[in-house]
This record gives structure tokens, C-alpha cells and sequence, in this order.
């Protein structure tokens, strides 16, 4: 079974547009793994505009299952990351003023910098995942980092599936089957839904785990985070 990191951000966003401390992000953590969800992801960007760098900390006790942070691996970050040890950190190439991630990393030209970045954190024992599109020679970029994961970025194929041509999977088996092929454990996010998780999840070969946010706190608004948390876990079987 793949499993559902739950990414909180959304959370934080509506905390901090009021204020004070609703909705209080630690209970959402704790009732999100009570649910089934295998893990908790946060995004702290460093302007702390919906997860701050507190809240990483204040997460550590909450968090049971999986804790993976993500985000630019600026000095500020991976000091954090280096203090809080959750159990997977994935590297992605964001602005500070993105307002989501919105590419994968250039695995070939950053390579020296990423194999740096991954070796500490390695040091410390927390497992390494990199944002990397569906593009083959940044997948063999990727093994030569030394980073244990790849995240696949899946704006593309969730827009493609929205338009109706499933053909948009393409590059993303292809680059599963590569990734397996070289070794990586592979991991997926970005616009994942509801609606095209089961057709992602049955035609990528070796999914490990995917990390949704914004459509499934969404979708919550509907029907409810219980219900919501239990949809993706059967989509995932």
C-alpha cells in the first residue's frame, strides 16, 4: 500500500489569517494520524506565512507516524531540520516568494550542492527526498546526489487528467520505472486529488508515498477530514 502524508500548510494559512491558535494546527496533526494517515508533512517557507519554524518544533511530540519536512535548503532551514530530525526531509527548489512549489530541482546542475546538502543530513539519520520532474536525466541526476528518495512532481499529470487525456501519465511511469530501475525510493505530490489519485497510484510502478494538502483539506471542507483521510487510503490499496 502507498502511504498518505498528510501536508498541514493549510492548516497554518487559516491559523495565521485570524491570529491566535484555530484551527490549532497540533490537534490536526494528531487527529489526521488518528484517522489512518501514515504521516504529516509541513512546508515552512522562510517567511513563516503559513508554517512556522515553531511549529516544526512544537510538532515533534504530536507527530507518531512519519514526519517529513519540506523546503528550500537554506542555512535557516536545515539548521531546523537538523534540530527537529524528522524522518525524511525532501529538498525542493522553491522561491521565497513562491506561493507553491512549482518545479523540480536540475539534479545535473546543482548536483556538487545537493550531494553536499544530502550528506549531512544523512549524517544525522534523517531520509533524503528530492522534488524532481518527469524528466529522465534528472532521475539519473538524482541517484548520483546520494539521495535515498525522489519526489515526483505531479502538477503536469493532474492537469492533463483534468483535461481528460490520461496519456499525461506517460513520462511519470516512465520515470518510476527508472527510478526503481536505479534504486530510488519514490514518492509523489503536488495537485494530487480525489479525483486522480487511484488512476496515479495504479500506473506508477513502486509508489512509496504521496503528500497531498490543498486538495484534500479542501475536500475536507466537504465532507469531512475523517471521511476524506479514509477515501485516499482506500484509493491507495
Amino acid at each position: 500500500m502507498t502511504k498518505l502524508s498528510v501536508n498541514i500548510n493549510k492548516i497554518a494559512t487559516l491559523r495565521n489569517s485570524r491570529g491566535g491558535n484555530v484551527p490549532d494546527l497540533l490537534k490536526v496533526a494528531a487527529v489526521v494520524q488518528k484517522f489512518g494517515a501514515q504521516g504529516v508533512t509541513i512546508h515552512p517557507r522562510p517567511d513563516e506565512r503559513h508554517i512556522r519554524y515553531q511549529d516544526a518544533r512544537d510538532l515533534v511530540p504530536v507527530v507518531y507516524t512519519e514526519y517529513n519536512i519540506e523546503g528550500n535548503p537554506i542555512k535557516k532551514f536545515m539548521d531546523l531540520v537538523l534540530e527537529v530530525k524528522p524522518t525524511q526531509v525532501t529538498l525542493v527548489p522553491d522561491a521565497d516568494d513562491a506561493i507553491t512549489s512549482n518545479a523540480g530541482w536540475d539534479t545535473i546542475k546543482h548536483k556538487s550542492f545537493l550531494q553536499e546538502v544530502i550528506a549531512e543530513f544523512k549524517r544525522n539519520g534523517i531520509r533524503t527526498s528530492i522534488f524532481v520532474d518527469p524528466v529522465l536525466n534528472m532521475i539519473e541526476g538524482a541517484k548520483e546526489t546520494g539521495t535515498d528518495r525522489i519526489e515526483l512532481y505531479t502538477e503536469a499529470f493532474a492537469h492533463e487528467y483534468g483535461l481528460g487525456n490520461e496519456a499525461g501519465i506517460a513520462p511519470y511511469v516512465a520515470s518510476a520505472k527508472l527510478a526503481n530501475e536505479l534504486g530510488l525510493g519514490l514518492n509523489a505530490g503536488h495537485d494530487l486529488s480525489l479525483d486522480n489519485i487511484k488512476f496515479f497510484k495504479d500506473n506508477i510502478p513502486g509508489l512509496l508515498e504521496v503528500s497531498i494538502g490543498h486538495a484534500l483539506i479542501s475536500e475536507s471542507l466537504y465532507l469531512g477530514i475523517e471521511n476524506v483521510v479514509n477515501m485516499y487510503l482506500q484509493k491507495l490499496k
